[in-house]
């Protein structure tokens, strides 16, 4: 509805005779006056925030270092040996890693065959099919609520974004209605555990920590507090380390268990956060941390500023950890579960 629309029409006075004078132009009404003007909005244009980026469009942008080097070899291209060895340099690049490179090129060879595919279109279309199979056995969700409380511990090298990466996924459940307890254990690390009493405070979430306490001290307190307090997720950060840091990765195991003396079962969730920009580097951690602790998921971050997302096809081959969730910038929106669809599309467009 106009907003002209809302105005009374004046009264009109009543005549008086006069002399007679020139005839002048016929004075319109106020309604019609009004009748002839265009909308307000014509008028005044009202500047519109600008929608935020779907997750796709997001993820489409995020991995786009790594999809220019595969897409642009279906552009104009001939189905001959020349094609498969240009796809076979790209995805080594990509670090899909060797094992995963031949499983895709003899299977997509095979399919080529089969359904007399001519076209680079059609090879493209067959390669995102097989992607997409490969992958899926990955994709899993996150279940909330199978236990009170559900006790995650979170492990990772430094510098993968651990802890950012918990205080994302601490938001995350809140905004499922989860309620969060958070244990600072990274006690190795400088300014770990003040990095993690920042996003407690963000999200008003408590965090239990000790200054210079023994990282296992710390998880049994936080676990005994939650089932205290009736919580429904502890979320345990522990110290960032190297898999070759024997000492540590068995500290690690220490942890393990005794949150398991403090709740029968816990953790019940073991994640390791791995940095997309490492590459095949992210595979040998994700079997070391796998053969210490068994992993139940992996949060892979940072899938915005590499070449390399193609690990995730190695991690499919080698060793099928599911991916909880993948992060493809700073902000917490960015931290989003895995669809093996979404993610292939977004690789092969």
């Amino acid at each position: 509805m106009s907003m002209f629309s809302f105005f009374k029409k004046k009264p009109v006075a009543p005549e008086v005779p006069v002399a007679p004078a020139p005839a002048a132009a016929p004075v319109p009404s106020p309604a019609a006056v009004t009748s002839d003007l265009p909308d307000l909005p014509d008028l005044l244009p009202i500047e519109e925030p600008a929608p935020k980026l779907s997750w796709m469009s997001r993820l489409k942008a995020g991995l786009s270092k790594t999809s220019s080097n595969l897409s642009i070899l279906f552009v104009g291209a001939k189905i001959d040996d020349a094609l498969y060895e240009e796809l076979e340099a790209a995805l080594l690049m990509s670090d899909a890693g060797i094992d995963a490179t031949e499983y895709l090129l003899e299977a997509l060879k095979q399919k080529v065959k089969d359904d007399k595919l001519l076209d680079a279109a059609a090879v493209k279309a067959a390669l995102k099919l097989l992607m997409i199979d490969l992958l899926t056995p990955l994709q899993r969700p996150f279940e909330l609520g199978r236990h009170q409380p559900t006790v995650m511990m979170i492990a990772g090298v430094n510098g993968a974004g651990k802890t950012t990466t918990i205080g994302k996924l601490a938001k995350h459940m809140q905004s499922h209605g989860q309620s969060v307890l958070l244990a600072a254990g990274d006690t190795f690390r400088a300014a770990a555990r003040e990095q993690l009493m920042v996003w407690g405070q963000r999200n008003n979430i408590t965090v239990i920590s000790q200054a210079s306490g023994d990282p296992a001290a710390v998880s049994f307190d936080a676990v005994q507090s939650g089932k205290a307090k009736g919580l429904d997720v502890v979320m345990i950060d522990t110290a960032g380390r190297l898999p070759t840091q024997l000492h540590l990765m068995e500290e690690l195991k220490k942890i393990k268990r005794v949150i398991g003396k403090g709740l029968d079962g816990a953790p019940h969730e073991t994640l390791l956060v791995i940095d997309g920009n490492t590459g095949q580097n992210a595979l040998a951690q994700v079997k070391a941390f796998d053969d210490a602790l068994q992993l139940t998921g992996l949060v892979i971050t940072k899938l915005d500023g590499t070449a390399k997302g193609g690990v995730l096809a190695a991690i499919a081959r080698v060793r099928p950890v599911p991916v909880y969730f993948i992060g493809i910038g700073e902000k917490i929106e960015d931290l989003q579960p895995f669809v093996a669809a979404e993610f292939v599309d977004a690789l092969l467009g």
